[in-house]
């Protein structure tokens, strides 16, 4: 498995879970931008740990 490449995707989904909160109105201190930050950032591992084994 790659490492880079597994740690892109946690940062990059972890960034947009925590981002689609406040497209939907919430402050930038409220409970679903953490909640979506972790929901995106273990989706990022799952994602990256998949396309690692496939492609890399």
């Amino acid at each position: 498995m790659n490492k880079t490449v597994i740690m892109f995707f946690t940062i990059v989904l972890s960034l947009v879970g925590s981002y689609l909160p406040i497209l939907f109105g919430d402050n930038i201190f409220g409970i679903w931008v953490i909640l979506g930050g972790l929901v995106g950032g273990i989706l990022g591992i799952w994602v990256g740990v998949v396309i690692s084994k496939r492609f890399f």
